[in-house]
């Protein structure tokens, strides 16, 4: 792949935005053969695309049963596009590149940079070797604790449902294989089963947090003062993005449950939006406030450089703290005794701006072509831009044109607002020339 693209001179946002591209078209065409099915007929196009994009983008939307319609390859061919795209593109290109011995370039190495949105290309080598490491081991530690689980149910079978649910959860994609119990049932069948609530739920947290987060807690422990500025915003925002939204969830939805589906479906609810996909319990028994709730958790999504997508906790983050900087009339907004620079501002709008518009653009566009709901097509449009997974039920459903605009909306947003207008737009050279300043009323 790097030789593919660097010969043509392209930018690192063009790499990462052409490598999914590939894998997606790649998936889309090996989904359609006739062994990937259980039928053994072949799959149209438009739906092997949906599924592999879904997959690629971590999403889990999902237009057919995973577990009834593809058969055991096709399982496990989703389960690598899932396996890839968690990881991302780029370092996956990476792992294969140090495997085989072979020197990493500058330009390699910037493009690995981006791609895990490190702040500083030295080590950045040595960094995704520990990236590696770090996935497969909470992906075995994952599997080994869902196995105690599936094993006694299901037998040798067990094992491979642990390994697929564990991959599926730690890279945030929300793709189930209990549909051989009810068809799209996700994990309905352990709304109360702790072990099972639990794995998944550390598993999305850990790979949503970001890999600088994974590395701070491995170089500094329990010692937080000492995390970089962005780590303890992201910890910070995580927790309260978990536990507000769960005391939602327990106080006012799901009264009808028992007390323990109560207490793990409201938790789980709290979690799986950011950015995993799995439910517990059934969302349509959501009031349009909850439905409102899950839309802005599933937008704020996960943190940047980790499996997850949304606009992320640290956008949210820095747009929260500007506007406490204006009402409180301070220069900058600031974190932990930091100020955050002008340039983060101006990015972390673009893409609260980019995600608000593809959000209520494809919410619309569904609503109209479908004649549904705007609210049940704007939880879909939320839950395909935040790479999500979540769905009111409407998915399988839905029309050509709904499928289409559900397929960018996953693209757009696991490549990422700022790579997305990095490589659309051209860039222009910074002079030391400036228009004249005139103010402008706002508010």
């Amino acid at each position: 792949m790097w030789a593919l693209f660097h010969r043509r001179q392209i930018s690192s946002s063009q790499i990462i935005l052409l490598g999914f591209a590939l894998v997606i078209t790649l998936g889309a065409l090996v989904l359609m053969l006739p062994v990937s099915s259980r039928t053994g007929t072949m799959t149209p196009f438009l739906n092997c695309l949906f599924t592999s994009t879904s997959a690629v983008c971590v999403t889990g939307l999902v237009v057919h049963d995973t577990a009834i319609h593809w058969s055991a390859f096709g399982q496990a061919v989703i389960l690598l596009l899932i396996q890839i795209g968690g990881m991302g593109v780029v370092t996956v290109a990476a792992a294969i590149t140090m495997a085989s011995g072979k020197k990493i370039s500058l330009m390699q190495r910037s493009t690995m940079q981006d791609a895990v949105s490190a702040h500083h290309v030295g080590g950045i080598v040595r960094f995704t070797g520990f990236i590696l490491k770090g996935i497969f081991l909470f992906e075995l530690l994952g599997a080994l604790a869902l196995m105690t689980v599936f094993i006694p149910e299901y037998g040798m079978k067990g094992i491979w449902l642990a390994v697929f649910h564990s991959v599926s959860a730690f890279c945030n994609a929300g793709f189930d294989l209990m549909g051989t119990n009810s068809p799209y049932s996700s994990l309905t069948a352990y709304a109360a089963h702790p072990v099972v609530n639990v794995t998944i739920m550390l598993l999305i947290i850990i790979g949503g947090i970001g890999f600088l987060t994974w590395q701070d807690i491995r170089q500094n422990g329990i010692h937080i003062r000492h995390y970089r500025m962005q780590s303890k915003v992201i910890l910070a925002v995580t927790g309260i993005l978990i536990l507000l939204p769960a005391l939602y969830f327990y106080f006012f939805e799901f009264s009808s449950f028992s007390p323990s589906q109560r207490f793990w479906g409201s938790l789980f609810q709290a979690v799986t939006p950011r950015t995993a996909g799995f439910n517990t319990l059934d969302l349509t028994l959501l009031s349009e406030t909850g439905q409102m709730i899950t839309c802005l958790l599933m937008l704020i999504g996960g943190s940047p450089g980790s499996t997850a997508g949304g606009m992320k906790t640290t956008t949210f983050a820095v747009l929260a703290a500007c506007a406490v900087a204006v009402f409180r009339k301070r220069e900058n907004g600031q974190f932990f005794g930091r100020r955050i620079a002008d340039d983060t501002v101006k990015n972390a709008v673009t893409v609260f701006l980019l995600y608000i518009t593809l959000f209520l653009a494809g919410g619309m566009i569904i609503s109209r072509a479908e004649n549904l709901p705007l609210m049940t097509c704007l939880f879909e449009s939320a839950s395909a831009v935040g790479t999500v997974g979540l769905t009111l039920g409407i998915t399988s459903g839905l029309g050509t044109v709904s499928r289409l605009v559900l397929i960018m909306l996953m693209f757009f947003g696991r490549v990422g607002g700022l790579t997305l207008i990095f490589a659309t737009l051209p860039s222009t050279k910074n002079t030391l020339s400036r228009l004249p300043l005139e103010k402008i009323t706002v508010g």
